[in-house]
């Protein structure tokens, strides 16, 4: 009977992480397909590099704002109510900017589209975290964010840049707002709302602001905070200038941007998939500072101009030191909800979150956008490889909080 249970529950959290997958996957293709779609849409709105820059920017404020607020809602009125008007919301938008016509309305859209994002990142893990058993936790959270490097890093350079080519970058974004309905439609059907045991009470719909200003008690909570800024700087940095980098520095045609950017998607999401699911076994920060050594990798390879004479070699590289997502899964999920009690999982999530998208999402992107105008676009491979180098110095002041290492559940 116990093996039947166990059973039930291993398929049960196969079936959750599946759907969060996918919901993932479809929040950030319709996050990057912009940045991908820069080469075909600048021409046309006549765009700088700092304009290229806010497109970032603007989402990730509201974004930041918006994932904060509503994980904090979520941590007393549940989950699935406000997850799932999130992912119709946010593939809405995404269809609609296929129908802009000038910067206003495209920065309009993106800041929209964050509000209608920003949610699903705490809201979703914390629904993997409290689904999954302590020895899959780290695997489970690992599969599902590495859908972003799968789908919006892997496919999506890729997808957006081969539709648009041939039928114009307005059809990319309608392909890109597919997964995310089909995410939605799989929430309504599958997904229940998790039993979060050891919460501080009941959901309700009231909001006590100074329990939730405890967590901020605890150094790794602001030492996540920290990290995970670097990190989202590394990302965007990386994501946001690289194909402009690799078209007009390196001469590259778009297509072979999104080849080498999908590349190291591709790769994301295989050390994405494994390393957490290490972390499970050798702790949280072993992991978590070989994956800062290896991604710091990424923007310097993409400087080196001998490279691009051997695309091949290149799209390797790229794919074997790409560990970001799985950053993304210790830093911003595992390390934070692993550190405070079960009530505040979703905040805790979401206010490392806030502030990676502050600076890394906000100010990184700006601030490259405006230095790139000065000094060439290089420079933003330089600063995204500082973001990742803030990331393995905060590493080495964390505490572990796997636990379950000291009590041989391993």
């Amino acid at each position: 009977m116990a093996q039947s249970v166990e059973t039930i529950g291993s398929n049960r959290e196969t079936g959750i992480v599946a759907v969060m997958f996918l919901t993932w996957g479809g929040v950030f293709l319709a996050r990057t397909s912009a940045l991908y779609l820069v080469p075909y849409i600048a021409p046309e709105f006549h765009l700088t590099n700092e304009q290229v820059g806010l497109l970032n920017s603007v989402l990730a404020v509201t974004w930041a704002i918006s994932g904060l607020l509503f994980g904090m809602l979520s941590d007393r009125i549940g989950r699935r109510a406000i997850l799932l008007p999130c992912a119709f919301a946010f593939s809405i938008l995404c269809a609609a900017t296929a129908l802009v016509h000038d910067f206003r309305q495209l920065i309009v859209l993106r800041a929209l589209l964050g509000i209608a994002e920003g949610p699903t990142w705490p809201i979703l893990n914390a629904i993997v975290k409290e689904s999954s058993s302590v020895s899959r936790r780290g695997r489970n959270v690992g599969i599902v964010v590495s859908a972003a490097a799968l789908v919006g890093l892997g496919a999506a350079p890729i997808l957006t840049t081969q539709i648009a080519a041939r039928y114009g970058w307005r059809w990319s974004f309608l392909a890109a707002s597919l997964p995310g309905l089909i995410a939605s439609f799989l929430i309504v059907r599958y997904i229940k709302e998790p039993v979060r045991a050891g919460s501080l009470d009941s959901p309700q719909p009231t909001l006590n602001l100074g329990r939730y200003f405890s967590i901020l008690r605890f150094r790794n909570i602001w030492l996540c905070c920290l990290g995970t800024a670097g990190f989202i700087s590394w990302l965007f940095l990386v994501h946001g200038f690289a194909p402009v980098y690799m078209t007009q520095i390196a001469h590259q045609p778009p297509t072979t941007a999104g080849f080498l950017v999908g590349a190291t998607g591709l790769g994301s999401f295989i050390l994405g998939f494994m390393l957490p699911a290490v972390s499970d076994r050798v702790g949280r920060k072993p992991a978590l500072i070989f994956m800062a050594v290896l991604s710091m990798a990424v923007p310097l390879l993409i400087l080196v101009p001998w490279m691009y004479g051997h695309l091949w070699l290149m799209a390797f590289l790229l794919l074997i030191t790409n560990a970001g997502q799985g950053v993304s899964a210790v830093m911003m999920v595992l390390i934070p909800s692993e550190t405070v009690r079960a009530g505040f999982v979703a905040t805790a999530i979401g206010l490392a979150a806030f502030a990676g998208e502050i600076v890394g999402g906000t100010l990184a992107p700006i601030a490259g956008g405006k230095l790139a105008e000065q000094y060439g676009l290089g420079i933003t491979m330089w600063m995204a490889a500082a973001g990742m180098l803030v990331v393995l110095l905060v590493t080495l002041f964390m505490q572990e909080t796997d636990t379950s290492l000291s009590k041989g559940l391993h």
